[in-house]
């Protein structure tokens, strides 16, 4: 569930087996989309397709743009969704550029994945094109605060872990940038979702994974192992200390689908 431009690709295979926690965010964040079963809806930032293949469920006479910056992720994507045949096209872009889609679509989803993405303003600015007016744009990422603890752990092990990018943006903030791109009946807020793991090769894997993923990109191969086990082991529990952000809005007008 990624839209950055990372140093290195993601893991997809690891991604997939530890996504546990996305994966049941995502589960309550579809939830909240309302939709008939017919519409075109664009699941901004699919990952390896857990959260997609939940909302196509929901879409028995619809279709889903499944959209990553991620080549790994969409590959594991495809072949997660391979039975749902032509309702699912695969699109590598960047959130952080304009995206190369139309007509627009119905809806849009988006599940742990603004937050990898550095500009949010261009963020809105790019989702709102592919939007058709009066089409709900439902998303849920990390959030002010999100893993405030666990970065302080990790920047105890090594202060170089401060420099990486953490674009954890606030409800207000939010909310000021969907009025600024024609987004109304907004509404934004803040959700703690404390995480629990096995300490151990569970916690270790998924840190590996998605929390020191960048960072570890930057190390030494014979380094990255013992960097993540000393993050592990300086962790008073284990315990990821996230905090979600909440988006729900409308584009502006409500002019009927076709």
């Amino acid at each position: 569930m990624t839209t950055d431009r990372p140093t290195s690709d993601w893991n997809a295979t690891s991604y997939d087996r530890v996504a546990d926690p996305q994966t049941r965010w995502g589960a309550e964040v579809l939830e909240r989309l309302p939709l008939a079963g017919d519409e075109v809806v664009l699941d901004a930032g699919c990952g390896t397709g857990r959260v997609t293949e939940l909302l196509l469920d929901r879409l028995p006479q619809g279709r889903v743009v499944a959209l990553d910056a991620s080549a790994a992720m969409l590959a594991e994507a495809r072949g997660r969704l391979a039975r749902f045949g032509d309702q699912v096209e695969f699109v590598q872009a960047d959130l952080g550029q304009p995206l190369p889609l139309a007509p627009p679509v119905d809806a849009i989803l988006s599940t742990a994945t603004f937050h990898w993405v550095p500009d949010h303003d261009a963020l809105f600015a790019n989702l709102a094109p592919v939007l058709r007016p009066g089409g709900w744009l439902v998303a849920q990422c990390g959030g002010f605060g999100n893993i405030a603890r666990f970065i302080e752990v990790a920047a105890s092990v090594d202060p170089n872990f401060r420099r990486n990018r953490h674009n954890f943006q606030t409800p207000e903030a939010t909310t000021a940038r969907l009025e600024a791109n024609g987004f109304t009946d907004i509404e934004t807020w803040l959700s703690p979702a404390p995480t629990p793991f096995e300490r151990g090769a569970e916690l270790e894997a998924f840190l590996a994974t998605v929390c020191l993923r960048v960072h570890l990109s930057g190390l030494e191969p014979d380094e990255r192992e013992p960097f993540v086990h000393a993050v592990a082991e300086r962790m008073s529990e284990p315990v990821l200390d996230y905090v979600r952000l909440n988006i729900v809005a409308r584009r502006a007008g409500d002019l009927p689908r076709p």
